[in-house]
């Protein structure tokens, strides 16, 4: 009986812990989830200040290229104005003598200004800033109406249409370029024909060249000079950007060229605006940023516009062309979109116009004028398949059919120009698929 007893114990005992064991296991697992969890929390949070964190360097990157091609052009300026020293000694010397000749003819003659005195007069004539060009359309600018567009948000962009039309061009998806295109790279998959484009050279100013020119005692003492002097005509111009309200991109691209121009009367714009802690730089260089973002865009489009084929042109060398082109339309199209939404934030908040970054803007009118590279490119192809003169035609017809599904994915369709050209090269390349 004492056996039993004891054995009944033992068990009892054995349970009591095994139970305590699996609430202590179960809550250690209850703990490793939450711990789980809230590391799956962290790792999102992550993620999401990664990804900003990214599109602020891409934006940052793009505003530092503009600015270094600004301050590349305001250095080059600068050692222009500084090459002859000489030429300013001489001047004073020459005022010197003037001045001395002066004071001894002042007895015998009626009293008149100085030839001291002309000088500063007409340093006050240059002082006199010319008016900022007039906006074609006005924005409100009043503390009011500010005040009231902060309160009430502005409605999100509208979404793309299906269709994009400009003018009288209609542009609709062709499911076809992407099974041509499909079917001809099974053929073969490790063909590759990209052309690079040819990198433009920076001009680089050395270390030593930007050193010589700061050490140089007269660069100081212009820059102490317009700091003292041209207060009143920095002041203005302070004001003209504090207050500066656009509808239209084109207004800011006058605008910015006015500012460029005013400021370029300084000796050297970034060293003398360091003293001038209230100049608006956010707002400066974003509505710069914003002129030459649109400046470069419009050239870009209207070259595209204009582009024609040579037909007297070799054929790499054409065909080489137009990839060049369109490398240059989806690099500058995707850098843009890539940085569209904080730049609109920037730019809603300092009153530029940010509708131009659209699809249904300029954005949109790019991604159409890449439908004359396509039906150029396609026309070319064609006619050289048709000729049965060229060597690789399977190649041919590989380029052709990539380039066409490019453009069809840039720019969201063919119209009506595009898809005839492309049926044509269609026909040709099936009849060459079925052999």
């Amino acid at each position: 009986m004492r056996l039993q007893s004891s054995s009944v114990i033992i068990l009892m005992k054995a349970e009591r812990e095994s139970k305590m064991r699996k609430e202590e296991d179960e809550s250690l697992i209850i703990y490793l989830k939450k711990e789980v969890e809230a590391a799956l929390l962290r790792t999102d949070s992550l993620e999401k200040e990664n990804q900003e964190l990214q599109q602020e360097v891409v934006r940052l990157k793009a505003q530092i290229s503009s600015l270094k091609a600004h301050d590349n052009e305001r250095k080059s300026m600068l050692w222009k104005k500084l090459q002859n020293p000489i030429d300013s000694s001489k001047t004073d010397v020459f005022l010197q003598k003037q001045s001395d000749f002066v004071k001894v003819s002042e007895e015998h003659s009626s009293p008149r200004p100085s030839i001291q005195e002309l000088p500063s007069r007409k340093e006050k004539l240059a002082k006199v800033p010319n008016p900022p060009p007039r906006p074609t359309s006005v924005a409100p600018s009043s503390p009011k109406e500010v005040n009231s567009n902060k309160l009430s948000p502005a409605p999100p962009p509208p979404p793309p249409p299906p269709k994009m039309s400009v003018g009288s061009k209609t542009v609709r998806r062709v499911p076809e370029v992407a099974e041509f295109y499909r079917l001809v790279t099974r053929r073969d998959v490790h063909m590759e024909n990209r052309i690079n484009s040819a990198a433009i050279p920076v001009v680089a100013f050395t270390p030593s060249m930007i050193g010589e020119i700061e050490n140089r005692s007269t660069y100081l003492s212009a820059i102490k000079s317009d700091v003292e002097k041209q207060k009143e005509f920095i002041n203005f111009l302070i004001k003209e950007v504090e207050s500066a309200a656009f509808k239209e991109i084109s207004d800011v691209k006058a605008f910015v060229k006015w500012l460029d121009d005013e400021l370029s009367s300084l000796v050297d714009e970034r060293a003398v605006l360091k003293h001038f802690p209230q100049w608006p730089e956010r707002k400066a260089d974003a509505l710069r940023e914003a002129a030459f973002n649109y400046r470069d865009l419009i050239n870009l489009e209207s070259e595209v516009s204009s582009f024609q084929d040579n037909k007297k042109e070799p054929l790499i060398q054409a065909l080489g062309r137009m990839q060049a082109l369109q490398d240059r339309l989806e690099r500058s199209v995707n850098n843009t979109e890539r940085t569209r939404e904080s730049m609109i934030k920037r730019y809603r908040d300092l009153q530029i116009p940010w509708e131009w970054l659209l699809n249904t803007g300029l954005i949109g009118q790019i991604k159409l004028s890449s439908l004359r590279l396509a039906k150029d490119y396609l026309k070319r192809i064609t006619k050289e398949l048709q000729l049965n003169e060229c060597s690789g035609e399977e190649n041919l017809l590989l380029q052709g059919a990539r380039f066409a599904y490019r453009v069809h994915q840039f720019a969201g369709g063919f119209d009506a120009e595009t898809t005839h050209a492309f049926q044509e090269l269609k026909k040709i390349g099936m009849g060459s698929l079925k052999q």
